[in-house]
């Protein structure tokens, strides 16, 4: 089976990456060829440091992945998994250029962590609707087993089922879950967050020690600190923001948080965060 990303991020190279390791032909994209070398590079960085799991050598599973800039070369694939920034409106200008170069027996997927699958099927061509799902990959994709399938109204039984098997196949368990905004998992994670910031306000422990009690007291392999770094603050306060609209109180993001963001404290690859 012929497969394709668009989004060449931690979030859509690492899927790339489980799709090769799984035996699949992908083809990865994303709008420079200097974000795809970098891409690819750090793809081969962690297949080093931690092995392909199977007897391919670190070769085999790269060679399975093809990249490009541009998308018309998407016209082979029979799955492509849209994992762009999370704005409506760039992820719906990507969805409408796949509809024109896919076949119509394609599916389209696309890796949201927040922007219910509904709103983002609407960009659609109404033929193309029933081909397209949602499937919320939880970040590091080449560790983390979950995966929340989300489908839109309109979204076929046939799409559900291939959604389900490409993560089986994959190696990752899927779960389903419904389309409001959040999906489930997020939904709990960001109360938590929220209180974990909180926290840090009143001053009732340190980013350190917090980090720590979650670890040895609740069992997380991350603190919640730890996890913002890695993810990105700015990207957990756009979905604080998404679910206070469409929730209310309980989701309001902190002081403290916006200010970081706002001062740039975002995290990520290289820069400063809550721990760094």
């Amino acid at each position: 089976m012929k497969l394709g990303v668009v989004g060449a991020g931690s979030m859509g190279a690492e899927i790339a990456l489980v799709q090769a390791l799984a035996g699949f032909d992908v083809l990865l994209a994303d709008r420079s060829a200097e974000v795809l070398k970098n891409a690819m590079a750090r793809l081969a960085q962690l297949l080093e440091k931690r092995g392909t799991g199977s007897s391919d050598t670190l070769r085999d599973v790269l060679d399975r992945i093809q990249t490009t800039t541009n998308l018309d070369d998407f016209g082979d694939r029979e799955i492509v998994t849209e994992a762009v920034f999370e704005d409506l409106e760039v992820k719906s200008s990507v969805l409408q250029q796949l509809t024109a170069v896919l076949a119509p027996t394609g599916l389209i997927v696309t890796n949201t962590s927040t922007i219910p699958i509904s709103v983002l099927a609407s960009k659609l061509e109404v033929a193309w609707r029933p081909n397209f799902i949602g499937m919320h990959y939880f970040s590091p994709v080449s560790r983390m087993k979950l995966v929340e399938v989300i489908a839109a109204f309109e979204t076929s039984d046939a799409a559900v089922q291939r959604a389900m098997a490409l993560a089986n196949e994959t190696g990752k368990v899927p779960i389903r879950v419904k389309d409001v905004p959040g999906f489930a998992v997020n939904r709990v994670f960001h109360v938590f967050l929220i209180e974990a910031v909180r926290l840090i306000e009143e001053g009732v422990v340190s980013v350190e020690d917090l980090d720590t009690a979650c670890r040895l007291g609740l069992g997380h392999p991350m603190g919640p600190f730890e996890l913002m770094d890695a993810t990105t603050s700015s990207l957990c306060l756009t979905a604080q923001k998404i679910m206070f609209e469409a929730y209310g109180e309980r989701f309001r993001p902190r002081p403290l948080m916006k200010q970081r963001v706002a001062a740039g404290l975002v995290g990520g690859r290289g820069g400063k965060g809550w721990r760094s």
